[in-house]
């Protein structure tokens, strides 16, 4: 009985690096931001992407238009698991009228597991492992656009069993996330931007910048620089530009990532009754919620 319990001893204290490796893996705290434009080589201007113009300036954007297929294997993105509280950050531009994905990550299985849809409604869609939230779940931010063909910068809190979508600074919207308690994104699969599998719809448009950052933080404090301004003081008037018709700019400096900034309130629109969209049977919605 002595020797059982030395044994299980050792055993115990072989098994306890192992458990802190695991605790402090490089997706989870700690680890540095994803350049998701960079990690899908947007500056490398590939088939169906181009330099534009971004929301300041001299600031670098990129243009996608249909023919672009922009993806990866999500394990070149995180290499040590998706973080479970997470933030999402972009500066985004979308043809006006548009409802297309921003971001999609499938699991090695091809279900759907996370994903940013952009347009009139905001959808967020989220299923860990255990296939929760179930379709009904799923968070859809009514009442805020972001098709009008304007610059908006966009963050998305992702921790515990809330989200919250935060619009140009000035919109705070949090929904409910009914998550496992555990939850597990698997990264065996593939990051696609700005597209669906076996789905029409495409993002058209500009994005200066789309990131995921472990932890939400990154989403909150995003916005504590209210004020920041382009350099000069100058920034590029969002009203009635369309992104296709958005000129190249002689002088673009290499893209980098900003924080979100504030930028003039624009008008919540909600079409009268509105019926709710049908979730996907693989998808999820997702409800934001508040900074804890």
């Amino acid at each position: 009985m002595e020797r059982c319990r030395r044994c299980h001893h050792h055993l115990l204290l072989l098994l306890l690096p192992l458990v802190l490796g695991l605790s402090a893996a490089p997706g989870w705290a700690g680890a540095p931001p994803v350049d998701v434009l960079r990690a899908l080589r947007f500056p490398s201007l590939p088939d169906g992407v181009r330099r534009a113009r971004g929301i300041c300036p001299a600031d670098v954007a990129y243009r996608v238009a249909r023919p672009a297929q922009l993806s990866a294997p999500t394990r070149q993105l995180f290499p040590g698991g998706f973080p479970k509280d997470f933030s999402l950050l972009t500066v985004v531009r979308t043809r006006p009228g548009l409802q297309a994905p921003l971001l999609t990550l499938y699991s090695a299985q091809g279900v759907r597991q996370l994903g940013l849809e952009l347009g009139r409604p905001i959808r967020f869609l989220y299923e860990d492992q255990t296939g929760r939230p179930q379709p009904a779940a799923q968070p859809v931010f009514r009442g805020l656009s972001l098709a009008d063909g304007k610059w908006h910068r966009v963050a998305v809190a992702v921790k515990g069993q809330s989200v919250t979508l935060i619009v140009d600074c000035k919109k705070r919207v949090t929904r409910p996330l009914p998550r496992s308690a555990r939850p597990v994104l698997d990264t065996h699969g593939v990051i696609i931007f700005g597209a669906r599998i076996l789905d029409e719809e495409v993002f058209e448009g500009d994005v200066q910048e789309l990131a995921v950052v472990p932890g939400v933080q990154a989403a909150y404090e995003s916005c504590e620089q209210k004020e920041l301004e382009c350099e000069g003081g100058q920034r590029e008037r969002p009203q009635n530009q369309q992104p296709h018709r958005a000129q190249r700019s002689p002088k673009q400096q290499p893209s980098r990532l900003h924080r979100p900034q504030n930028q003039e309130p624009q008008r919540q629109v909600r079409e009268p009754g509105e019926p709710p969209s049908a979730a996907h049977p693989r998808e999820g919605r997702h409800p934001v919620i508040s900074p804890p």
